[in-house]
């Protein structure tokens, strides 16, 4: 049985951590950057879940992808805690957006919009994730789709459908499978919603988001979809 972690209190014990890690990594004979697990780096921020704003965007600022999938899931771990307050909610909420140029990958994405963006704006107006699908930044448009994951869990899909609209025919791989996964899983809720958003739009949609939106249908529905795809020339 492993021994049980200990807190971290400071950014030189998270920094020797780390180090511990990746020379365990390097001992593998891996790839540094690739070779420590998901799971150590989510256990590490469990231990330095009381960091700072201050020292979560330390970690945003580090060059190597593994301190960023600290620093996001730090972010995820207190927007999740039912006893975070509610300005500390909103720093994180600031620090996500405004650092965002560091938070540039789907998986740093992932890992933390649905609750530090998504919760933070569940009893708030939503305008800031349609600025967010209006922007130039693929990683940005993911943002303002993946944040509604939040609001499909309470059975509120108007964003989500609303999103996808406006982001359905967009060139960004990345983005194309955020949108066909997401109206997935909001069809999970509301099937009927799901096929009225692919009656309007399976003709010409990418079809890396049809595939991935019909892909919990039932096969003559599949059948039905990719069909008025493959009409098209």
């Amino acid at each position: 049985m492993a021994a049980p972690s200990t807190p971290i209190a400071t950014l030189a014990e998270f920094d020797a951590r780390l180090r511990g890690l990746e020379r365990a990594a390097d001992a593998l004979g891996s790839a540094r950057v690739a070779a420590i697990p998901m799971g150590q780096l989510f256990d590490l921020a469990k231990d330095f879940v009381g960091a700072s704003p201050e020292e979560v965007e330390v970690l945003l600022d580090r060059p190597d992808h593994p301190p960023r999938v600290v620093a996001v899931s730090i972010m995820d771990f207190q927007a999740r805690r039912k006893a975070t307050p509610e300005l500390r909610r909103r720093e994180l909420y600031d620090l996500y957006l405004g650092r965002h140029d560091r938070i540039d990958t789907w998986d740093l994405v992932d890992r933390a919009a649905p609750h530090v963006v998504g919760g933070y704006l569940w009893d708030k107006p939503r305008e800031p994730l349609y600025l967010l699908a209006a922007s130039a930044q693929w990683f940005e448009r993911r943002t303002s789709i993946v944040s509604t994951w939040f609001f499909i869990r309470h059975s509120d899909l108007d964003d989500t459908f609303g999103i996808a609209q406006i982001l359905v025919n967009d060139p960004h791989d990345l983005v194309q499978k955020a949108v066909g996964g997401w109206i997935r899983e909001a069809g999970k809720r509301d099937e009927q919603r799901l096929r009225d958003f692919l009656d309007r739009n399976a003709a010409t949609m990418p079809r890396t988001a049809l595939r991935y939106a019909i892909e919990h249908l039932p096969s003559d529905a599949r059948d039905h979809y990719l069909n008025l795809k493959n009409r098209l020339p």
